[in-house]
C-alpha cells in the first residue's frame, strides 16, 4: 500500500462488494492511478474474500477469471510492449 508503484505494468484488482479488504483495494487502485499506472477496480456485488477461487460453483467467480484472461491478453498478449 505504501510502495512507490510506479514502473508497475497496468493492474486489475478484483474484489467483492462484501470483500474484507475492500477498502485497501479501493485505495491501492487509487495509488496505482495517482501513480500513472493503468489500473482497472472491479467490485463484485455480493460476494466475499476470494471469490474467484468458487469459480466452478459461483458464477461471478467463473465470470471474474475470464475477465482476467481477458485482462492480460489485452494487457501482455502477442503485439503488446514488454
Amino acid at each position: 500500500m505504501f510502495a512507490d508503484l510506479q514502473g508497475l505494468p497496468p493492474l486489475l484488482i478484483q474484489a467483492g462488494s462484501n470483500e474484507l479488504l475492500l477498502d485497501d483495494a479501493v485505495r491501492l487502485a487509487g495509488r496505482a492511478a495517482a501513480d500513472e499506472i493503468p489500473v482497472t477496480l472491479e467490485v463484485t456485488p455480493g460476494v466475499p474474500h476470494l471469490f474467484q477461487a468458487f469459480a466452478a460453483i459461483l458464477e461471478e467467480g467463473n465470470a471474474a477469471l475470464n475477465r482476467v484472461t481477458e485482462f492480460l491478453g489485452a494487457a501482455f498478449g502477442p503485439g503488446r510492449p514488454g
